[in-house]
């Protein structure tokens, strides 16, 4: 198999939860106007903690532009964006077995304010507002078959669990996953790269992606100081939890987005103001969880099935099978970013019994998606291997 380095050079940062309407402007000019950027790798989840972001430098550039104001221009980008969409709404978009999206116009005006008053993030308080991982992080993808991730079917972080996230783990590389419809994504920081080839270059043919271009990856010199690891176990040692909700992971053609781009701002950006008639809250175990990532072009989503009825039908991507996922949700304070060996104390008894999984780290917190059937072994699983440790 092959392991691609991307070209990407990212960053992982934070967002507080109240302070999300002070970065609107920039994030939905990154998921909706990405023509208007050159961001390439984007993504944005919600939990009930804050906003994670991760995004390359070309993005986060433009995040942290310092304007005192926005241009008319850029206002202009989005009224035209909303006015399509609402178009779209009355002319039944996409035919009659679509319904219009349904949607306050107090959302899209809201929306409008607001972008037209926040500044960007250069001009804000980080400490405040924001708080960034300290480093840049490069994402790898494995692929079989040859090509790129856009032509591979999904590995599955069970997958790789044996080949890339223990040896790594083993080797004390921290890794941060993104799970995608498309394909797994394993970001590892730019200063340890040197370590991560050599620990992987016996398993794949490894590969750097140069001007969209795949080549041969530089040997970058590292020929000793590794110590092959014994085999040991490795124990769960932060809690773990599993919210009710039960999530989908799909897609969306890119064409078909303004159809339902005021939708998604809502739910991606108002989600604290609009209570939910169909669940509970937080307290009856239903979280708040929403993943969008545009990478490279391709979409994908995350939700849970309350939130995949407000869309139009026949629009999202499903599997054949329609298959529903539960969430085991690792850490009980904020992980950081030091630790090794998280990802491969979940991945690792999973790809043991054979179940397949999506993993996304966020800034506080990991997430463990794994199909619903599967939640209780899996559950009991990783709570013997968490009794392992004491």
């Amino acid at each position: 198999m092959e392991l691609h380095i991307l070209e990407h050079r990212l960053r992982v940062a934070s967002i507080a939860k109240e302070s999300i309407q002070l970065f609107t402007y920039g994030l939905i000019k990154l998921a909706f106007l990405s023509s208007k950027t050159r961001c390439k790798f984007f993504s944005l989840t919600e939990t009930p903690e804050d906003y994670t972001i991760i995004v390359d430098e070309e993005g986060f550039l433009g995040l942290a532009e310092s304007r005192s104001c926005l241009c008319v221009e850029a206002v202009a980008d989005i009224a035209v964006l909303s006015w399509r969409c609402h178009l779209n709404k009355i002319m039944g978009f996409g035919g009659s077995n679509v319904p219009p999206v349904a949607l306050p116009t107090a959302v899209t005006s809201q929306f409008l304010y607001h972008i037209s008053r926040e500044p960007f993030i250069g001009e804000l308080p980080s400490s405040e507002h924001l708080s960034v991982a300290d480093a840049t992080w490069l994402a790898l993808n494995v692929v079989s078959g040859g090509g790129g991730f856009s032509g591979s079917q999904p590995i599955g972080v069970t997958k790789i669990a044996k080949s890339v996230i223990a040896p790594l783990a083993d080797q004390n590389i921290s890794v941060f996953m993104l799970s995608t419809y498309q394909t797994d994504f394993i970001l590892v920081r730019e200063r340890d790269l040197p370590f991560v080839m050599h620990t992987l270059a016996a398993e794949f043919t490894i590969l750097r992606v140069v001007n969209g271009e795949t080549v041969a990856a530089d040997d970058l010199g590292i020929t000793n100081g590794f110590v092959k690891p014994k085999l040991v176990q490795r124990p769960v040692i932060h809690p773990l939890s599993s919210p009710s909700n039960m999530f989908c992971v799909t897609s969306l053609d890119p064409d078909t987005l303004p159809t339902v781009a005021t939708l998604l701002m809502d739910v991606m950006f108002y989600s604290n103001g609009v209570k939910d008639s169909v669940v509970g809250n937080e307290d009856s175990g239903h979280i708040r969880f929403f993943s969008f990532s545009l990478i490279e072009g391709y979409i994908s989503l995350v939700m849970d099935v309350q939130t995949q009825q407000r869309f139009p039908n026949n629009l999202l991507f499903t599997s054949a099978s329609g298959e529903l996922w539960k969430m085991v949700r690792i850490g009980g304070q904020p992980l950081g970013f030091d630790e090794c060996g998280i990802v491969a104390q979940i991945s690792e008894p999973l790809a043991a019994a054979d179940i397949p999984a999506y993993y996304i780290s966020t800034f506080k917190f990991d997430h463990a998606l794994v199909p619903e059937e599967n939640i209780n072994g899996v559950v009991n699983a990783l709570q013997v291997s968490q009794a392992e440790k004491h």
